[in-house]
């Protein structure tokens, strides 16, 4: 019988982009900027989220937001309107930005004049999870009407965050989302997960997120 060599490509691409990812962080520790990766399905509000952090951070540091999509600029104009600045990848019909891909983006974007610089990742629970951005620290958006099951649907996605925004709790009297069984299961897969619950639209919980913003910024650029 015939000898053939079978190659682990999958395995492969996630171990280069694992070290990829991890060349990019240092590069971020040397010139003192805070990458974070925030993720989400389609609607979540990861957007209108950005645009009131923008507002209630701009006067502090300088900010910047990458915006990811598979098509349009939409994104990136509104972000834009908050003074903020903004750039768009268009990632070609792929569902995720690995370390590459976002350290193409932000060379084109420039980051010497920046305190922290927002990717916001193509809406997806499930790829965007499984590539390591180099992003210092990863944040997700449940929305209340995707239902407080998600985190047992894709585990990956909770597991990998270091913060979780619960989005939307102004219409929480109009779904059936129960907010102590959706924080159990963010648990289950992460105890370390910091969850916060917010309104985009009221501004609920949002000193709480721009504290966390706050803090781990300071500790980034002081190499802690």
């Amino acid at each position: 019988m015939k000898e053939f060599k079978v190659i682990e490509v999958k395995r492969s691409i996630f171990e280069d982009n694992a070290a990829d990812a991890a060349r990019l962080r240092e590069t971020l520790r040397e010139q003192k900027t805070f990458l974070l990766n925030l993720m989400s399905s389609p609607g979540a509000g990861k957007t209108s989220t950005l645009k009131r952090t923008i507002s209630m951070l701009k006067e502090e540091m300088q900010i910047g937001v990458m915006e990811a999509d598979i098509d349009s600029d939409v994104d990136a104009q509104s972000i834009l309107e908050t003074g903020a600045k903004a750039i768009q990848i268009h990632t070609g019909g792929m569902c995720h930005l690995d370390a590459d891909m976002t350290r193409q983006g932000l060379l084109e974007f420039g980051t010497q004049d920046l305190d922290l610089v927002v990717l916001e990742n193509v809406g997806n629970l499930v790829c965007p999870a499984e590539f390591d951005t180099g992003a210092c620290k990863n944040a997700m958006i449940l929305s209340v009407p995707e239902g407080h099951d998600k985190p047992l649907k894709y585990p990956l996605m909770f597991s990998v965050c270091d913060v979780v925004l619960i989005n939307k709790t102004d219409v929480l009297p109009y779904f059936d989302f129960d907010m102590e069984k959706c924080r159990a299961y963010i648990q289950k897969r992460n105890p370390k997960a910091r969850v916060i619950p917010i309104s985009a639209k009221t501004g609920e919980g949002f000193d709480e997120w721009t504290d966390w913003l706050r803090r781990e910024t300071a500790d980034w650029t002081k190499g802690q």
